[in-house]
């Protein structure tokens, strides 16, 4: 009997009388609705008992038009036998509220403030009642992923306060950072509790360019959607078009070809390998050396322009259609042997830095993220690994073309959870990159570039989980009855990762916040949607 066969049968016994419409689809997934008298997270600690599955991600919906409810979806997956599930929940819309997991697994609180602020939905018993997204110039009663919500005409500020939690005693100050940057940066608050120069509390503030990204999916054709997917976090135009590519092709049950899911491994691995030698020279530049970040910039630049020749764009724009890839490679162009040659120059530079004692001493010891601190808050991609946690969504829920590959690659994992461990991260993928660039290249199997995408169904769930190079993307979709986008949530790595930040700089400088920061790199934009 299988891992899920057993899981299908154990769960029915369990969810008798407490679920109903309990089916199997696409193979792997077990999709079930949540009885009104049910409750979401005896579900959570049975699937964690029994199965070792964690809550990945939390959806809410408005479905008042057609059926007169809100819905809250709840998907589950095992981190390492590559089956989901998925539970539905509705709710009455007069009082609708849900009971909160937030103290059974930190991420839930997260999703559930979210949903409060985006749906009017409260979690009860949610310990931290504070607002994420909500800014204190929108008004009350304001819930813009509601289908009926109107813009206000005006939006004023009230002057309140964000209400942060304080810390006093003698010889402790604060120092607030930002929104506002020095430098072309994006929005974010860190608001820092020190002794001296010790940090004793980290508190961060995102969320001040909230762009209605989520919104800006409803109405539009499934294939417009790719456009705005690939520009909701700047560096990861791969990784989050393929995520919602991937949703809907899972739900239309379409098949990708052999030859379009090897090109998507190498457009993916190609994002990950510029962002990694970029980011390995930033964190270099953070301790003063600023020889490896000059020279990580020119291999950057190198990639980019071979991003260009690969699909038009130096981002990678382009790259990723619903049904397959929009180019082939181009005919003149050994894209192993260029890779070589700048994995080689990047060797190098790797080395010069590994041998440069003051740099090291900085990276050493700095940051430290514990293992159980980044398993509590779910975290994601090289901080993840760093720490001690062995996941990767290329091996763990193979996609694109990964689940072909014959070349024994594995995910590096370090134990130290440092700044050093999440730099040399970096620099064992984009090693990792290029082997895998270099099999899908030399195996690349003839056959179309994209596949028709099949009739989607109305009003049904579909996502795809993508390892992005900072981590697992998440896109769930769900279209509607004219076809067309109904309801489209994401979740960047940066969701998990961000408040992760305020822990491991516990207990460091506050000089050493930046070199911390940059080795965590998230994103304000995939974040801030």
């Amino acid at each position: 009997m299988t891992d899920f066969t057993r899981l299908n049968s154990a769960l029915i016994e369990h969810l008798k009388g407490r679920a109903k419409d309990v089916m199997i689809k696409r193979g792997n997934e077990l999709h079930c609705r949540i009885a009104r008298g049910g409750d979401a997270v005896a579900l959570a600690e049975f699937l964690r008992r029994d199965f070792n599955a964690e809550l990945i991600l939390m959806v809410a919906n408005d479905r008042r038009a057609d059926k007169g409810v809100f819905e809250i979806h709840y998907l589950f997956a095992q981190p390492r036998e590559n089956w989901f599930l998925h539970a539905t929940k509705e709710l009455t819309p007069e009082r609708p509220t849900i009971t909160s997991m937030a103290t059974f697994y930190y991420p839930a609180s997260r999703f559930e403030r979210e949903i409060k602020d985006m749906f009017g939905i409260p979690a009860v018993r949610n310990p931290d009642a504070r607002p994420l997204v909500r800014h204190a110039f929108w008004p009350e009663d304001y819930f813009p992923l509601r289908k009926d919500a109107v813009v206000p005409s005006e939006f004023r500020d009230d002057g309140t306060p964000f209400p942060f939690q304080q810390v006093g005693g003698e010889g402790v100050y604060e120092i607030p950072v930002g929104p506002v940057h020095a430098g072309i940066i994006e929005p974010g608050h860190f608001r820092f509790s020190v002794v001296g120069e010790t940090v004793i509390d980290l508190k961060i503030r995102l969320y001040f360019t909230h762009k209605g990204t989520e919104k800006l999916f409803e109405g539009r054709l499934p294939e417009e959607g790719v456009e705005l997917a690939e520009r909701i976090s700047g560096d990861t135009t791969i990784g989050h078009s393929l995520a919602y590519c991937q949703a809907l092709e899972a739900l239309a049950l379409t098949e990708v070809s052999p030859r379009a899911r090897f090109l998507r491994v190498i457009l993916l691995e190609m994002e990950r390998l510029y962002n990694h030698i970029a980011d390995f020279g930033m964190i270099a530049n953070d301790t003063g050396f600023a020889f490896a970040h000059a020279h990580c910039f020119r291999l950057r630049e190198r990639l980019l322009r071979l991003n260009k020749q690969l699909t038009g764009n130096r981002l990678l724009r382009g790259g990723i259609v619903t049904g397959g890839v929009g180019h082939d490679l181009p005919q003149e162009l050994d894209l192993p042997e260029e890779l070589e040659a700048i994995l080689r120059d990047f060797n190098e530079i790797v080395g010069i830095c590994l041998n440069n004692s003051i740099l090291i001493d900085r990276l050493e010891g700095a940051g430290t993220l514990t293992k159980e601190t980044a398993t509590d808050h779910g975290v994601l991609g090289y901080v993840a690994r760093a720490s001690g946690i062995d996941m990767d969504a290329r091996r763990d829920h193979p996609f694109a073309g990964y689940g072909e590959m014959s070349f024994p690659w594995k995910a590096p994992v370090y134990q130290s959870g440092d700044v050093l461990a999440r730099t040399m991260m970096r620099v064992d993928e984009a090693r990792e990159s290029v082997n895998l660039i270099r099999q899908a290249f030399h195996n690349l199997p003839e056959g179309p570039l994209t596949a028709p995408l099949g009739p989607l169904p109305a009003f049904e769930p579909g996502f795809g989980i993508v390892e992005g190079w900072r981590g697992a993307i998440l896109h769930w979709v769900m279209i509607d009855d004219r076809g067309r986008m109904f309801r489209v949530k994401v979740k960047d790595p940066s969701f998990v990762n961000w408040p992760a930040l305020s822990y491991a700089q516990l207990k460091n400088i506050v000089p050493d916040f930046p070199l911390c920061n940059k080795s965590f790199n998230q994103s304000y934009s995939g974040n801030d949607l």
